[in-house]
């Protein structure tokens, strides 16, 4: 038997047409439908880097307190500072002289 090959002119063409039309209509539906998820991920993502900025910064904060926290624990000038400045109190025989801003109402 010899083999023959049977012209089937155009349908043989748009055959193989609608089946690249096919598969490219399958690839926008998959992109279509992945689209919102990979939209949320974006969202997400940068959520995600926010927080870890909030986290650093407030392990930043911490960490300042912790020291803050030690020092007056264990160091009496840091005590002594803090009594000055937050409290107004002065040692025997000191005299405390605090300044005030101007009022911009008052003449």
């Amino acid at each position: 038997m010899s083999e023959r090959r049977v012209d089937l002119g155009i349908w043989d063409k748009l055959t193989k047409a609608v089946v690249f039309l096919l598969i490219i209509a399958a690839l926008i539906a998959v992109a279509v439908w992945y689209l919102p998820l990979i939209k949320q991920n974006e969202r997400m993502r940068a959520i995600i880097l926010q927080l870890e900025g909030e986290v650093a910064e407030q392990e930043k904060i911490a960490q300042r307190r912790k020291l803050q926290i030690e020092a007056m624990r264990n160091d009496p000038e840091t005590v002594e500072r803090y009594a000055r400045e937050k409290l107004g109190l002065a040692k025997v025989g000191e005299t405390v002289i605090r300044f005030e801003e101007a009022d911009p109402d008052r003449p």
